[in-house]
């Protein structure tokens, strides 16, 4: 592909990636990768709220591609160019309205994001302000801004539909059965100081010091041999990973006809009126 024809130039060529760090931009993803160090931070700019829509989605599954072919990054640093939000998680005007066959490009375009990331061999660092749960917990670590008006949450029942088995097996993994079940059943939105006491982040630090924060922790994870830390990560993920690889296309299928059904749609509606009123 074109992305890994990318990364073997890269590679040739060591120099070429910080030189031309701005062709790794494109309109919703800003990525800076530090050859010395081997770390890159990747920003979200898609305003207002960096939703997940299929044109973010399809960018950034781009941006992680080449990072993950250019040997010399060895981890990741996640994070917001837009004030008070991470991302707002998935972007509900791409499921609602829409034909088949944009459902369908959408869904896989998220089932790619999770794969790549969950799966990735790079140290993955989430360093949040507000919301992108999903994201946040397919990362290795996750470090979040300590104001208790911020929060993060899988709140895909407040919009009436139902988070796919591996949200689900995501979220089960970090904070547990009893906490994922209730959080899933009320589509809960968690405060800072609840996240933190509930195991959705690992950390709470003041806003300014998130980059600070994310970097030092990058670099604790960094001074582990490589090898080490990858297989047993895979160990650690494969079981889940391999499960949605197995029915990606029942998963694909299952959320078509869900999501096309009048009563989801009028749900959606009802839910996107209500932020517009918000505004």
């Amino acid at each position: 592909s074109r992305a890994q024809a990318w990364g073997r130039s890269a590679r040739q060529r060591p120099g070429l990636l910080l030189a031309q760090s701005r062709a790794f931009s494109n309109n919703k993803i800003l990525v800076e990768l530090d050859e010395g160090s081997g770390v890159a931070t990747v920003k979200f700019k898609s305003p207002p709220v960096n939703s997940l829509s299929l044109d973010f989605l399809t960018e950034l599954c781009i941006s992680l591609e080449k990072l993950e072919n250019n040997r010399g990054c060895r981890g990741v640093i996640f994070t917001s160019a837009i004030p008070k939000v991470f991302s707002s998680g998935l972007d509900i005007t791409d499921m609602c309205g829409k034909s088949t066959e944009h459902y369908v490009e959408f869904w896989r375009a998220v089932q790619q994001m999770w794969l790549r990331l969950y799966g990735s061999n790079m140290v993955t660092i989430a360093a949040i302000n507000a919301r992108g749960c999903l994201f946040a917990l397919s990362c290795d670590y996750r470090i979040m801004a300590d104001n208790p008006k911020f929060y993060i949450g899988l709140n895909e029942s407040q919009l009436g539909i139902v988070a796919p088995f591996w949200f689900k097996d995501t979220f089960v993994n970090v904070v547990g059965h009893r906490v994922a079940e209730r959080s899933l059943q009320l589509g809960s939105l968690h405060p800072a100081p609840e996240a933190l006491q509930l195991g959705i982040v690992d950390e709470l630090v003041p806003e300014e010091k998130l980059q600070e924060k994310a970097a030092a922790v990058l670099a604790q994870w960094l001074a582990l041999p490589d090898h080490a830390r990858q297989l047993t990560k895979s160990m650690m993920r494969k079981p889940v990973l391999d499960r949605l690889v197995t029915h990606q296309e029942d998963d694909v299928q299952h959320f078509v006809s869900f999501i096309a059904k009048e009563s989801i749609q009028k749900s959606l509606r009802k839910y996107m009126e209500m932020l517009s009123k918000r505004k």
